[in-house]
């Protein structure tokens, strides 16, 4: 399975709000030939590192390519440069972030790239609960940690939530 994190918190002039930007993004990556199986509902979720930054909106896909992880992820960076991201500093406001979350059981050293699974989604509600909705039985490859007890472990300090109706 292959799952990919989708967000953004700044209106792009082309698309407008972060949520549209989304779909916009996903609509990108089935023209690219990156099939989109499932993806989860838009989620609100506040800045990590907490920071005056709007809040994100966030979602999870499940994917299937013929791309390898290597080709995958420079897709995914080279739609987040045509969607206009500057990447200058880290954790700075986006107007799309596209990560490769995993790979299937592929496991990768935290220093590889890509990393996979992705070194910090285990951390973070706005990865976690939307990838709950679209493979509630996943369990993480590196650990066999369900989904399930990945959010039950998340830290109080960890708000996403549901946006309204799609």
């Amino acid at each position: 399975m292959i799952l990919i994190g989708l967000g953004g918190n700044l209106e792009s002039p082309r698309f407008g709000p972060p949520r549209r930007t989304l779909v916009a993004a996903l609509d990108r990556l089935q023209a690219e030939g990156i099939a989109v199986l499932a993806r989860s509902r838009f989620y609100t979720s506040a800045p990590v590192p907490v920071s005056d930054q709007p809040w994100y909106v966030n979602a999870v896909a499940r994917v299937e390519t013929g791309l390898g992880p290597q080709p995958l992820l420079a897709a995914l960076l080279a739609l987040e440069a045509e969607f206009g991201r500057v990447r200058a500093d880290a954790n700075a406001a986006r107007v799309l972030d596209l990560d490769l979350l995993a790979y299937g059981p592929m496991v990768t050293p935290a220093d590889a790239h890509p990393a996979l699974p992705h070194p910090r989604m285990a951390g973070r509600a706005f990865v976690l609960l939307p990838l709950a909705e679209i493979a509630p039985d996943w369990r993480h490859p590196a650990t066999g940690t369900p989904i399930g007890a990945m959010v039950n472990a998340l830290p109080g300090d960890q708000l996403a939530r549901p946006m309204d109706a799609e």
